[in-house]
């Protein structure tokens, strides 16, 4: 019998229901064949239900979703809702809710995606960013004073806790220990006297359990010198929840853009559902029109068969990335091509069909 995965898709605003329809094709596909099943409930949950309703989610959305094992989010934001309440009353709030606490983000530049870096190699751009995602910059904690007057003030509190800063700092270096792979910490702590010193404090502490696990440092400003320079100094990195979200913007843009950027919030416990998404915004300007690049949802999905430990099937929807990539037949425009969304979803699943024909895979997890 199989084991039934219980997947929440909140398919959101903009291209989000164009991209996770492609993302749930594969996912389907690579359940074939296998011990387990996915079983995909939908919720409206947006900025069109915000509109409707004057909230992002049902109040009692959180405790729907508790009874999920994994979440498979669109895209949020929409003209007409403020940002920050479409991030905070969503997307935040489900993250912070579900101690989502590891943020992965592949930087990696697969064979056939496009790279502004005119001399880098395949190899070179080969990152795995590990971003704290429920503190730091983040933490929504501050005030607003004398609102509208001359005196006015703005405050925004980073949060740096003990718990939570060694934590992930230890995650990552317990997967740069499995990748048997360099762990790089970015920071800023030359300017930022507290919260940073602080973080390269609790790196320099937890690096002593790790002896065998090659360390570096950078400041945020030269890492990001670096990235574009010399991005092979770069394998596992780990870093604050704000620097995490900007360095990863412009690691996309190395490895072939937002149309391949992927991200999973993951809550390495297990207590609650784990998220993952494709990060590259609702593009309402595209909508509906077929345009939309899906390759990032589809490497979401990756990313949640890896979270599941089908490592071999989610390592396969890569591999049909790349082979699709070096076709070069059947593309969306943002990637030089003509083929609508739905049509790089087909020729995806076409693809694996095949790999999954030719493939001896073991599910042992």
């Amino acid at each position: 019998m199989s084991k039934i995965l219980k997947i929440a898709v909140i398919p959101g605003d903009g291209i989000g229901p164009e991209v996770i329809d492609e993302g749930i094709k594969v996912l389907k596909k690579m359940a074939e064949g296998s011990d387990f099943c996915f079983e995909f409930t939908h919720f409206p949950w947006g900025c069109e239900y915000y509109a409707k309703n004057g909230k992002m989610m049902a109040d009692d959305g959180i405790e729907q979703l508790k009874a999920f094992d994994a979440i498979y989010l669109g895209a949020v934001g929409y003209p007409g809702v403020p940002d920050h309440i479409s991030l905070w009353d969503l997307l935040l709030k489900i993250r912070k809710e579900f101690d989502q606490y590891v943020n992965i983000r592949p930087i990696t530049l697969l064979q056939g995606a496009p790279c502004p870096l005119q001399e880098a190699k395949r190899d070179d751009i080969n990152m795995l960013f590990i971003r704290e995602n429920s503190e730091g910059e983040y933490a929504g904690a501050g005030d607003w004073l004398f609102k509208g007057k001359p005196e006015e003030v703005v405050l925004q509190t980073g949060v740096f806790s003990r718990k939570g800063t060694e934590r992930i700092i230890r995650y990552a270096f317990e997967t740069a220990r499995r990748l048997n792979k360099s762990l790089t910490s970015i920071s800023k702590g030359n300017a930022l006297n507290y919260s940073m010193v602080f973080w390269d404090q609790v790196f320099e502490e937890v690096s002593l359990d790790y002896p065998d696990v090659q360390t570096h440092s950078y400041l945020v400003d030269a890492a990001s010198m670096f990235m574009i320079m010399q991005p092979e100094r770069f394998e596992v990195v780990v870093t604050s929840n704000l620097f995490g979200d900007v360095l990863t913007d412009l690691g996309a843009a190395l490895a072939g853009g937002l149309g391949l950027a992927a991200g999973a919030n993951i809550n390495p416990e297990r207590t609650y559902p784990s998220m993952f998404e494709p990060i590259h915004g609702s593009a309402p300007d595209i909508a509906g029109k077929g345009l939309a690049n899906p390759l990032a949802a589809m490497w979401s999905a990756s990313q949640m068969l890896d979270f599941f430990g089908y490592e071999q099937r989610g390592r396969m929807v890569l591999d049909a990335i790349e082979r699709l990539l070096t076709e070069k037949e059947t593309l969306t425009p943002d990637m030089g091509g003509t083929a609508s969304t739905s049509e790089v979803g087909d020729r995806v699943v076409q693809l694996l069909a095949d790999m999954l024909n030719q493939a001896s895979i073991s599910d042992n997890r």
